[in-house]
């Protein structure tokens, strides 16, 4: 059984939107166009850098709050390998020493094994940084020697 869709005027749009950017991909590059040269010189207006970096800011800071809400596996995996991209690594400091200047501890779990005191047992909540910036410190559930 064959399948047959009436022509609508969104057909008609699409058609046309098509063909400008057939037009625009086609027109403009000859010689003679700027950017074929490769001697361009980018000039950035006064305050781009700024308005860049407070837009990255912006979007990090975007990322963070949809990880924090994300209820798939795939959406955060791949939400973390895109802000990893750019510098933004996750922290997860399982198994490492407690360090109150970057962790931040949610519960204590008690050992009766001295050389698990003082050690981050699990991550609660996810931390980031910016290359070497804090952004959000990891909470964490550290080991803490049994008290009798």
């Amino acid at each position: 059984m064959a399948w047959f869709r009436h022509r609508t005027a969104d057909d008609d749009a699409t058609g046309q939107i098509a063909r400008v950017i057939d037009e625009a991909d086609n027109s403009g590059t000859g010689d003679d166009h700027p950017a074929s040269n490769g001697g361009v010189d980018v000039v950035a207006a006064p305050g781009d850098l700024e308005r860049a970096l407070a837009d990255r800011e912006a979007l990090i800071q975007l990322c963070l709050y949809a990880l924090d809400r994300a209820r798939s596996g795939g959406v955060v995996q791949r939400l973390e390998h895109g802000l990893a991209g750019i510098g933004v690594t996750a922290l997860r400091p399982d198994g490492q020493r407690f360090d109150p200047a970057l962790h931040e501890a949610g519960a204590a779990v008690a050992t009766d094994d001295p050389a698990l005191d003082g050690v981050v047992c699990e991550t609660e909540v996810t931390g980031f940084a910016d290359h070497d910036r804090l952004l959000r410190a990891p909470v964490v559930t550290v080991y803490a020697k049994r008290v009798l």
